[in-house]
């Protein structure tokens, strides 16, 4: 690598080679992601302004191409291999004028997940994306591609939670990821800050004093979240699958188990959409442990999250989860005899240990969702439908609610239009009403400054 620091702005020119996990690229792909045209570009230029801010507190998507308006990166095949040029890039990201290796890690992933992006799932890729099958071979391609399936023991526990949270709220992670480490457990995350880094932070250093040589702490995330949560520095393995439900199903299909600390609206879609498929007959024998935890102080918030679960999707789903509070020792006791009944239904039903293809996913958990002010307005919030499809649509509302708080074309679509307009049953809607509030009132939307609601809750 060549590097040239600018003295105007602390940015780097620097000139990059790929080593391991992104060796070759074609000219075909190098032209898709040089491709101005189709956005291609400007979307790889985001998403590698995020990984070069890594460690950022900031949540608003703008905020780092305002303090890098010049920033550029170019992709270059060539005869022994790949360059990656990147001007005006972040000086956080170099030490001594060497890119941090785990940032570049970081940056070849993005190259490589876009890469296969741009070809694999385009209209002309040749692959089925409008049925259920597709879709989950899709993912399957991305993670494989990825090099994050690996044949050995189911030990990955996936954590969810908020981006915003308190700091005891964020110390509590790190004991629930130490108490996890401890056990050999390896972290998947959203791979942004708060809860998203703190259980990867407390098992760095129980994997420590296991002496565990292979950590993996695993990141998913997708285009419109990256650019407003950059990746923590802990992540080791970051994957940007193309769009939020795909993001959701490699969760559920590559973790043996959930965990889920408190957070805001991304967080309750989290929760709808696994609820949403384990509530299906289909899934109703398989294993799959799901706890949500948090400190003491923590509880009146998984009291108003558990009232509103019961409320639209029935008391059948408090069978498919546990509240654990104030004990992280007792979740990853917990979470570790929920991994062994998994392994042992997998063995029982020849499945395998790094992809679960035995969980039924409906095409209506797959399709993305793209939240316009019609398609909010449009939801079907009502009491008298199947617990998995209320779950869909609610999903669908929350996804929205993320979009306008952190996504630039939701973002967009709120200044332009005014907040998204959720309907619903009366009842149904004051108890959505009453649970964005308290999000909200406990600062769970946003990271820094005042909160301006995206929505409006039709009672």
């Amino acid at each position: 690598m060549t590097a040239t620091i600018t003295t105007a702005l602390p940015t780097v020119n620097a000139r990059i080679y790929p080593k391991g996990g992104l060796d070759v690229l074609s000219r075909d792909e190098v032209a898709r992601l040089r491709d101005a045209s189709t956005g291609m570009h400007d979307l790889l230029r985001r998403c590698a302004l995020a990984v070069l801010t890594s460690g950022s507190a900031s949540d608003d998507p703008r905020a780092a191409r305002e303090l890098y308006p010049d920033f550029d990166i170019q992709v270059h095949q060539q005869d022994r291999g790949v360059r990656i040029d990147l001007a005006h890039a972040p000086a956080m990201a170099f030490v001594d004028g060497e890119i941090i290796r785990g940032v570049a890690e970081l940056l070849f992933a993005v190259v490589r997940d876009l890469a296969y992006t741009a070809i694999e799932l385009a209209a002309d890729g040749g692959r089925d994306l409008k049925s259920s099958d597709g879709i989950t071979d899709a993912v399957f391609g991305l993670l494989r591609n990825a090099r994050i399936l690996h044949p050995a023991d189911p030990n990955l526990v996936v954590c969810w939670g908020g981006h915003s949270i308190s700091r005891d709220e964020y110390i509590y992670t790190k004991q629930v990821g130490y108490e996890l480490g401890l056990r050999g457990l390896d972290i998947c995350t959203g791979c942004g800050p708060g809860a998203m880094k703190g259980p990867m932070k407390g098992a760095t250093i129980a994997h420590a004093k296991q002496r565990k040589r292979r950590m993996r702490y695993i990141g998913i995330t997708e285009p419109g979240i990256i650019a407003a949560e950059s990746p923590n520095p802990i992540v080791n393995h970051l994957v940007i699958m193309p769009d939020i439900e795909k993001r959701l199903e490699a969760f559920v299909r590559l973790g043996h188990g959930i965990i889920v600390f408190p957070g805001g609206v991304g967080t309750a879609e989290e929760i709808l959409y696994l609820l949403g498929i384990l509530l299906r007959e289909e899934n109703a024998h398989l294993p799959f442990p799901l706890i949500l935890t948090g400190p003491v102080a923590s509880a009146p918030y998984f009291e108003q999250i558990d009232r509103f679960l019961r409320l639209t999707l029935g008391e059948a789903a408090t069978s498919r989860y546990e509240i654990i509070v104030g004990d992280p020792e007792a979740v990853a006791k917990r979470m570790s005899i929920g991994i062994r009944k998994v392994r042992e239904h997998r063995i029982a039903q020849k499945d395998s240990f790094y992809f679960n293809w035995s969980i039924d996913i409906p095409v209506e958990f797959q399709h993305p969702f793209v939240p316009t002010h019609e398609a909010m307005a449009g939801l079907d919030l009502h009491h008298g439908r199947k617990p998995h499809e209320l779950a869909a649509d609610l999903r669908r509302a929350f996804s929205g609610i993320v979009a306008g708080n952190v996504k630039e074309d939701g973002m967009r679509r709120i200044e332009e239009f005014g907040p998204f307009e959720i309907h619903g049953d009366a009842d149904m809607m004051q108890s959505l009403d009453a649970l964005l509030r308290a999000f909200v009132e406990q600062r769970r939307m946003k990271i820094a400054g005042e909160y301006r609601p995206c929505y409006r809750v039709v009672t």
